[in-house]
């Protein structure tokens, strides 16, 4: 397994935070990594996401599995017969005086996982700075 974790601090509180990141129709607004994002907030339902990495626009549709409101959202995706799954999440924490701390990461599973990574791995981590990055602008402007 390899895994990509990125965290921000957030000068909003975390509820603020949640409405933002799980708005998905506004992603097309702000979101310079996941340009798009369609579908239910549901768990078991699936998503339908926009994805620029390295100047390129990839669809994928992963499920979600964990939506816990202002705490915790969790999607998986991957490759036919487990070959590339990435288990992507975003935790939310309180750090008191209005301040949220955003934990964003995938883990990386199947037989190509390593493959893969060592491929796209360095631009991915890139990816989810710059959505982090631009969530914060968003949160603390908004």
């Amino acid at each position: 397994m390899k895994e990509i974790i990125t965290e921000i601090i957030i000068q909003a509180p975390k509820e603020k935070v949640w409405q933002v990141m799980t708005d998905l129709e506004a992603y097309q607004e702000w979101n310079p990594f996941l340009v798009a994002s369609e579908g239910k907030l549901k768990v078991g339902e699936r998503l339908k996401n926009t994805m620029v990495l390295d100047g390129a626009t990839q669809v994928f549709k992963p499920i979600i599995t964990v939506l816990d409101k202002n705490q915790k959202f969790e999607w998986l995706g991957g490759l036919p017969l487990n070959i590339f799954n990435g288990r992507h999440y975003f935790i939310l924490e309180d750090l008191g005086n209005g301040l949220t701390k955003l934990i964003h990461g995938e883990k990386f599973t199947g037989f190509l996982h390593k493959f893969i990574i060592n491929k796209i791995g360095e631009s991915t981590r890139q990816g989810f700075i710059n959505w982090n990055r631009a969530l914060k602008e968003r949160v603390e402007t908004a």
